[in-house]
């Protein structure tokens, strides 16, 4: 049985595909002139009464059929274009021979171009009086059933083109996605920062706790890694004389799917010379809260039901005051072995004891992590797990990071980056020796130790996970929906 006896619609289809190039028409013309948009007729026109013509304003307006209602010699249908979507109202004897023709083999779904004028319907709906009408694109596949939105994510996933053309809220999600790199960017540049690409294949990779995926360059014949982070370059960047940078682009890491991760993700860095992590963390807080106040009208969004409230200043937490607060134990004093125990009871998966400061942050992730739902900058991390930021000024076992979180998800990474070479030297080689139990240990990278024995000027960096960012501020819960092509096992 052929694939057009076995499903009707796409049968009938093909047909009306056939008859439109048999009465001369092309169903697929190279252009249409448009003159606006669904979103500009609606907004210009907004004043007209109920019954009331703007006839001299013709519009020629392009987009899918959604919505199909005949009422014998006159039709309405619903054009949906990209910004919005209109009603139209076609009368057949207004047509002439061919535009009718088309509009006949006409299907729910297909793209079609129409000239017409703005007036109001006696019942108030703003439409568009139809005077010609063009086939552009004659579809084969039927629009999804619930045209009012997939609610079934592996189709939604899987087949975004299904998703974005059959609802309006997901269009709007990558919209907001777009505007979030966009005022990323105004908000750097106008302060003096250069973009810059660093590379995606790098022959050492670093800059994260985090596994690469590698790949193999053949004239070269050497293994090459896909970027977990940029940051080692634009530190490069730093030493050669450019006091403010950044990257935004795709970073890769071989790890776990779930609600907040997929494994090509966006990430915003910067690095800012003469600068500590105090200074980014105003920079970092006052560019997420304007942020949300110019995409939402408010410092305030509700995610998943319930309110963050983006209003500076945020709550400064250190780690181990998070550890005192939600555990009812002093950190500074509790030894190795007990607190190993009290990580195990927590539901820690160490089969282990390691360093001290290591099973302090495993406590804090599994304890604390849980009640940071307004934002709050996390603060002075354990030295074990940073090699790449400075020992704390008052504090040589800690180390002058923060990690900005909201909604109990990480959204940042700040250090006040490490530019002693001999510290560095000595950091990046117990990462080394740590390479055979910890495959996410940082790798010794020679080349960029020789940058900075060049001199690094005191420098604060960032990194943001733009993916949260978009979640937080569009209420999605899952990082996959506000990716336009998330991850997928391949069928």
């Amino acid at each position: 049985m052929s694939m057009e006896q076995d499903n009707p619609i796409k049968a009938e289809k093909r047909r009306k595909l056939h008859a439109l190039r048999e009465k001369g028409i092309n169903p697929f013309p190279y252009a249409f002139d448009r003159s606006g948009s669904a979103a500009q007729v609606k907004a210009d026109f907004d004043s007209l009464k109920p019954g009331e013509k703007a006839e001299s304003s013709l519009f020629r307006l392009a987009g899918r059929v959604m919505t199909l209602r005949s009422m014998g010699k006159a039709v309405f249908f619903n054009l949906q274009d990209m910004t919005d979507s209109i009603q139209v109202y076609l009368r057949l004897e207004d047509l002439n021979e061919k535009d009718r023709a088309a509009f006949d083999l006409t299907d729910l779904g297909d793209i079609v171009g129409v000239e017409g004028f703005p007036f109001r319907t006696q019942k108030g709906e703003l439409s568009l009086w139809v005077k010609s009408y063009t086939m552009l694109t004659k579809t084969l596949e039927p629009l999804p059933e619930k045209f009012h939105g997939i609610q079934d994510v592996e189709i939604k996933y899987r087949h975004r083109h299904l998703d974005l053309a059959t609802d309006a809220e997901s269009r709007k999600v990558f919209e907001t996605r777009s505007k979030v790199l966009k005022f990323i960017r105004r908000f750097l540049d106008d302060r003096g920062f250069l973009e810059v690409e660093t590379p995606i294949l790098q022959p050492i990779y670093g800059g994260a706790a985090a596994h690469p995926f590698t790949s193999h360059h053949r004239a070269l014949d050497m293994k090459l890694y896909m970027r977990i982070s940029p940051e080692l370059y634009l530190k490069r960047l730093i030493v050669g004389g450019f006091d403010k940078v950044y990257d935004m682009g795709k970073m890769f890491r071989n790890e776990g799917i779930d609600r907040t991760h997929n494994p090509e993700f966006t990430m915003v860095e910067w690095y800012e010379a003469y600068t500590d992590y105090n200074h980014q963390m105003k920079q970092f807080e006052e560019l997420v809260s304007s942020m949300v106040k110019e995409l939402t009208g408010s410092f305030k969004v509700n995610f998943q039901g319930k309110e963050v409230d983006f209003t500076p200043p945020w709550r400064r937490l250190t780690v181990l005051d998070g550890i005192r607060e939600h555990n009812g134990i002093d950190p500074d004093k509790i030894l190795p072995m007990e607190l190993y125990e009290l990580c195990k009871k927590k539901g820690s998966k160490l089969e282990n004891p390691v360093s001290k400061g290591e099973m302090l942050m495993e406590l804090f992730e599994l304890t604390v992590e849980e009640h940071l739902w307004q934002p709050t900058f996390v603060m002075d991390h354990p030295v074990e797990i940073s090699p790449l930021t400075k020992i704390h000024r008052h504090d040589s076992r800690l180390v002058e990071r923060f990690e900005p979180f909201a909604a109990c998800m990480e959204i940042g990474n700040s250090y006040s980056e490490l530019n002693d070479p001999e510290e560095q030297r000595a950091r990046l080689k117990e990462q080394e020796q740590k390479r055979s139990t910890d495959e996410e240990a940082h790798p010794m990278d020679e080349d960029f130790l020789a940058a900075i024995d060049f001199g690094m000027p005191p420098t604060g960096g960032v990194g943001i996970g733009v993916e949260r960012l978009v979640m937080l501020i569009t209420d999605r819960a899952s990082i996959r929906d506000i990716i336009l092509f998330p991850t997928m096992k391949f069928k």
